[in-house]
């Protein structure tokens, strides 16, 4: 059966809202390669959107899957738990920032997570208003929706938002938003629309991921650390694409020195496998009331068992450092070209969560088609590149940390080609 057969019956079966990058369709993966249906080879730079920083079918990840099928592949841990739940969650409770007593609760998603950290700081703190930043994304969900800071594609249409989310601007020197004009942003909510004494929660990605890779600066942080102690607002640190090694720190956070209340988590910590979770402060976790928490999937045993081997590779094969080796190859890939590429404003990141920008020549006008562009023909040659940013003017690149040096090599200079045209 051909391409354009499955093709078609894909715009039969599926609907439109599901947007899809590759026109091809997988068939096997390893590593940092797809293997297409037709046995084409793709390099692959998306890491399914920030999944597989350990790779595909990492082979402790799949013996771990392997050995847990044998047992037993779902109970429900609310009607029946099982250890690995409880083993997860203390790992998790060890390798996130702050030395105070910490609780983890497990979820299926990102956007689950997301939404239960605002459910558990709205218990803990009595209050209901939650503020998030522009070009956020916190999901598609309702909430989810609310606290993205993008409409087109994720609220164009669907309706009246909930109720008491406010937005704040996110700061980027390149887009003429300073750290003093971002806590303006707050102070100017604080004044004229919410109370922060009706504030329950800030919730901040440390690194934007859909909004296009803009990091926080360290001092923004900080601010709303202290701004958050002030008021007694829960901060929330959404490291749903920033954690577990990608940013060369296991918590993106962690490069500010800022501890937050709570963390959200999903994405790479399982290695491909549905799980999310929420860590947080003792006290402020054990505010939802029992059955207030959970889900039928929620900590599934087979995606526990897959988390459990991500932790042991990224500590076994030293990822938190092998982020910053292999992002400072692709910087320098890319500073190289900056010299003779107008179109690159701004090359940016931490770690291995890089990305650049691309504005028409001698302007601040967005230059989406470049970026398609590049990306168009990056596939065209065999390596798949992520676009994002309020105008997706931005490439972002998120290949497994695992990634054979030969096979990075391999990528950086169809890149390099694709982006000198």
């Amino acid at each position: 059966m051909t391409r354009l057969t499955w093709q078609q019956r894909q715009r039969e079966a599926i609907p439109n809202g599901i947007g899809i990058t590759c026109e091809f369709y997988a068939e096997r993966a390893q590593n940092a390669e797809i293997w297409d249906t037709e046995g084409n080879r793709y390099i692959d730079f998306a890491a399914g959107i920030a999944v597989n920083n350990t790779g595909h079918r990492h082979p402790r990840i799949v013996a771990a899957i392997a050995r847990q099928l044998e047992k037993f592949t779902h109970t429900a841990f609310q009607v029946a738990p099982y250890h690995a739940y409880i083993e997860l969650a203390e790992k998790v409770n060890a390798i996130t920032p702050g030395d105070h007593a910490k609780k983890t609760a497990f979820f299926t998603t990102g956007v689950e997570a997301v939404e239960n950290a605002i459910k558990i700081a709205r218990a803990a703190t009595g209050r209901s208003g939650v503020i998030a930043f522009s070009g956020a994304f916190h999901g598609r969900t309702l909430l989810g929706m609310a606290l993205t800071g993008k409409v087109q594609p994720y609220k164009a249409g669907f309706g009246a938002m909930p109720a008491e989310i406010y937005h704040a601007p996110f700061p980027s020197a390149l887009h003429g938003v300073s750290t003093q004009d971002a806590l303006n942003g707050i102070d100017f909510l604080f004044k004229n629309t919410i109370d922060p004494k009706r504030v329950a929660a800030i919730i901040i990605e440390p690194v934007q991921g859909e909004g296009g890779f803009n990091v926080a600066p360290p001092e923004f942080l900080q601010a709303l650390r202290g701004m958050c102690d002030t008021h007694g607002i829960v901060l929330i640190a959404d490291e749903v694409q920033t954690g577990f090694a990608r940013t060369g720190r296991m918590f993106a956070i962690e490069h500010a020195g800022v501890v937050p209340d709570i963390i959200t988590m999903a994405k790479s910590l399982a290695g491909g496998m549905p799980l999310s979770g929420v860590c947080g402060r003792a006290e402020i976790m054990d505010a939802a009331p029992a059955g207030g928490l959970g889900g039928t999937y929620a900590g599934n045993p087979l995606a526990l068992a897959s988390a459990h081997a991500v932790l042991d590779i990224i500590e076994s094969e030293s990822l938190v450092e092998r982020a910053n080796v292999v992002g400072d190859r692709l910087r320098t890939t890319l500073e190289s070209l900056r010299k003779v590429v107008p179109e690159i404003a701004e090359i940016r990141g931490l770690g291995a969560m890089v990305a650049v920008e691309f504005r028409v020549p001698g302007t601040t006008q967005p230059h989406t088609d470049f970026a398609k562009a590049v990306q168009r023909k990056a596939m065209e040659n065999g390596l798949i590149l992520l676009t994002c940013g309020p105008h997706g003017n931005v490439i972002r690149f998120l290949f497994p940390l695992t990634i054979e040096d030969t096979v990075l090599d391999e990528g950086l200079h169809i890149l390099a080609k694709s982006i000198r045209g």
